[in-house]
């Protein structure tokens, strides 16, 4: 069986006498057995030639000064160079974030605090412009709601005071007995109608008369009342809610004074 040991190379022997010298120049010659020995070939009384010599239990001999090196193949070169070159790639990973964290943990807490304030302002002012928008859009709210009622009622009155001439039509044909039959039936749905629109009809005898409600148009005297009182209707007058369709035109009658 072959030794797979490297065998160490000699001196060069000198050529011959007189020669050219050539010998001398000539490398020396390394011969390398690669084979490997299957174990369960060798024999058990056999030593384990194919084990390091630490092993085996037999001491590894010593490199002698001219003992030739191992040779290294291209495939093993390459794939340590590509080793190294995984490696640096990593450790140069490795310090990137590591630098990235230190300039982060290294920021001075006065800037910090300025940074933190510039936000705190940043967010005051915000705050203060949703606000002010919120208290914007609640007043425009309130506002259209103000007009679209306003523009309602405007848009009724309209319509009643054109029915009042009809209304007062009904009221002289009440006063001489003409609302009957299909005729009656008839007003009497038209004034439920306009009730339900908010109309209100005022003026009666007897009434204290009211600037703001009513409008004289004749005055007189009389021992009968003790403040000036309507004592004639002569055309009633509309409310619409609150506001005044139309005045009621009354006589108004005065105390007397005592003579």
């Amino acid at each position: 069986m072959t030794d797979a040991r490297k065998t160490p190379a000699g001196p060069a022997e000198p050529g011959p006498a007189g020669g050219d010298g050539s010998d001398e120049q000539r490398p020396r010659v390394v011969v390398r057995d690669k084979r490997r020995v299957d174990a369960t070939d060798r024999p058990a009384d056999e030593p384990a030639l194919d084990r390091p010599a630490g092993e085996r239990g037999e001491a590894a001999p010593a490199a002698g000064p001219d003992e030739a090196p191992e040779a290294v193949t291209l495939d093993e070169v390459a794939q340590s160079q590509q080793a190294e070159e995984v490696l640096a790639e990593a450790a140069a990973e490795e310090g990137t974030r590591t630098a990235e964290g230190g300039s982060a943990e290294q920021v001075p807490a006065p800037a910090l605090g300025a940074e933190l304030e510039a936000l705190r302002a940043d967010l005051d002012e915000r705050t203060k412009d949703l606000q002010r928008l919120s208290a914007e859009y609640a007043n425009y709210r309130k506002r259209v709601d103000r007009d679209r009622g306003v523009v309602a009622i405007e848009a009724t009155a309209a319509v009643l005071a054109g029915l009042l001439p009809i209304l007062d039509d009904l009221d002289r044909a009440r006063e001489h007995g003409d609302l009957v039959g299909p005729f009656g039936s008839v007003a009497e749905q038209l004034q439920v109608a306009t009730s339900k629109l908010g109309l209100a009809g005022f003026g009666e005898k007897g009434d204290p008369f009211d600037p703001t409600r009513h409008e004289a148009v004749a005055h007189l005297t009389s021992v009968e009342v003790t403040e000036p009182t309507c004592v004639d209707i002569l055309r009633r007058g509309y409310l619409l809610g609150d506001k005044l369709l139309r005045p009621a035109l009354v006589a108004v009658a005065d105390p007397e004074e005592p003579a």
